[in-house]
């Protein structure tokens, strides 16, 4: 469903750092590569025996191997220092944790991928390597990628290795490259536990690699749903398999039933059993449902443990992955069980989002507008400009939606982290969920409507209920329902009762007092909290927009 409206090109102010082990052609790779995009060359073995007057085998000899290291580490960051060059690096160098940082900070780093067999005939009889003078060359090289390779496969880029001459491999190195960009971040400003949201093409397929830091020890639990570990789970496996996290997974049923109690337990049960320990990390690999049970399930196994948010939907994406809110159903309402639990780290892959039905990219796109209708009137401007053509697969377009809703959401959540400020604050992101919940509740959840298309009409009655209650221009309700009809959502209530959905929002968690409380707003990015609005301005609403 995805198109792209321009070439994505490498950030030329970043430097190219090519890893991998002796062999792997760093050099040869480099120079072409350089003179290809009109850079200097540096190869950092040779800047080292330069300014040490000898070889690297006689550094090795004479100082040892950690003292080579060192001196490895200031020769790479000074040469990274001088501007955007292109740099081959030895075999060691991107093991250092303080090294891969400042790679990480100036550079994009290719990891030239080649097997054991195609290296020993490159390095066969060379005796400059220090490192294969003390045993059989192929045992000393399967060990060396054994123990190196989940390091090398946290550069931004990997190469497979082949027996293609060096022109070849460049040619693929340069597409590679320009096929590649850096993912958007947006800071989620929490004063404990800060978090970021990276958001952008292909982050699944590098996700063990941009998780890596994160976790307290290279071990994770996935919980996803049957339809989405067809689709995405083997990519997210071997993207950990990649730099050595062990995995496991929870899988359980797809749909809005899978938030019960019932399920949540067998999600604790089921965590307990793979004996978990307080360093273990959760992984919720889903949309909204899965996000909000995995978040739950990790809130509460151990008293808290660590989670991270892979959202799968365009919803979840630009809404529930952020902002540490959890929860399962109960018999009485839509998330009424639940904790405040932040994750550790949300990675919005936006090409996944291409194996999405239409249906399901509307219903995400539902929340985009709230964050325009609440406090941001130029998002919303937007929207109107540009939604159309984001939902029929602009991928350029859908990556700044997703960026400026979580911007929007994370400085909110950053104000407000859970909920405390009574009159405005993060309450204001329930905008048309009252509504919303109570239409969702009427049809079954997930049978009738989904979340999104339940907000989209929610949308419509609390602008329109705002109005009636001459808080925001008339035509604001004719407007929105407007643009939300022409992206193909859902306008009216289809001949619901409005006894019933009354009835559902005095379950609401919102209700204070017994009082019906709403978000209304007093135009376009005006949104305020206003309680006690009268049962009969609601009905009023309710049977004007399709209620019976």
């Amino acid at each position: 469903m995805l198109h792209n409206t321009q070439q994505i090109v490498p950030e030329r102010k970043k430097s190219i750092v090519l890893v991998g082990l002796m062999g792997a052609g760093k050099t040869a790779i480099g120079k072409r590569l350089a003179a290809r995009l009109g850079l200097p060359f540096h190869d950092s073995d040779q800047e080292i025996e330069r300014a040490a007057g000898m070889s690297v085998a006689e550094i090795f000899t004479k100082h040892g191997e950690p003292h080579f290291r060192a001196g490895e580490k200031r020769v790479i960051e000074r040469l990274l220092s001088l501007g955007p060059i292109v740099l081959a690096t030895g075999g060691g160098a991107f093991m250092d944790a303080e090294t891969r940082e400042v790679v990480a900070r100036q550079a994009v780093s290719v990891w030239l991928h080649s097997p054991v067999h195609i290296l020993l005939n490159r390095v066969r009889g060379r005796t400059h390597r220090p490192l294969l003078n003390n045993g059989d060359p192929a045992e000393i090289l399967r060990r060396l990628l054994a123990v190196r390779g989940p390091v090398y496969a946290l550069a931004d880029i990997i190469i497979p290795g082949s027996e293609d001459s060096p022109d070849v491999t460049t040619q693929t190195v340069l597409d590679k490259l320009s096929a590649y960009a850096e993912p958007r971040r947006v800071h989620v400003p929490l004063s404990q536990n800060p978090y970021e949201v990276l958001i952008g093409p292909d982050l699944l397929p590098r996700a063990g690699a941009l998780m890596h830091k994160l976790l307290a020890q290279p071990r994770v639990i996935i919980i996803s749903d049957a339809s989405v570990a067809a689709l995405h789970l083997p990519t997210l496996q071997a993207s950990l398999e990649r730099v050595a996290i062990s995995h496991d997974s929870i899988i359980v049923k797809p749909g809005e039933a899978s938030k019960s109690i019932e399920n949540w337990a067998f999600v604790v049960n089921e965590l307990l059993s793979r004996k978990v320990d307080r360093d273990t990390t959760i992984v919720a690999l889903g949309g909204g449902v899965i996000g909000d049970l995995a978040g739950f399930a990790a809130a509460a196994t151990l008293r808290g443990l660590a989670f991270i948010q892979i959202p799968t939907t365009l919803l979840a994406q630009v809404d529930s992955s952020v902002g540490g809110k959890t929860g399962i159903n109960a018999p009485h309402g839509k998330n009424l069980i639940g904790a405040f639990h932040q994750p550790r780290l949300v990675l919005a892959d936006t090409a996944i989002l291409a194996t999405l039905p239409v249906r399901e990219w509307r219903a995400g796109y539902a929340e985009i507008i709230k964050a325009g209708l609440i406090a941001d009137a130029s998002l919303y401007a937007w929207c109107e400009a540009n939604g159309q053509a984001m939902l029929n697969g602009d991928a350029a377009l859908l990556a700044q939606a997703v960026e400026r809703a979580v911007a929007f959401k994370a400085a909110v959540v950053g104000d407000d982290e859970r909920e405390m400020k009574p009159n405005g604050g993060r309450a204001l992101l329930n905008l048309g969920h009252t509504f919303g919940h109570a239409l969702e509740a009427e049809t079954g959840y997930g049978q009738g409507l989904l979340h999104g298309e339940a907000v989209a009409v929610g949308l419509i009655l609390a602008t329109q209920l705002s109005a009636n209650l001459s808080f925001c221009p008339q035509e604001d309700a004719s407007r929105i329902a407007s643009h939300i009809n022409l992206v193909g959502l859902p306008t009216r209530i289809n001949n619901l009762p409005a006894e019933q959905l009354l009835a559902h929002m005095k379950q609401d968690k919102k209700m204070k007092g017994g009082k019906l409380t709403f978000i209304l707003t007093r135009g376009i990015g005006q949104a305020f909290t206003h309680a006690e609005v009268a049962e009969d301005a609601v009905r009023s609403v309710l049977l004007a927009n399709g209620a019976v």
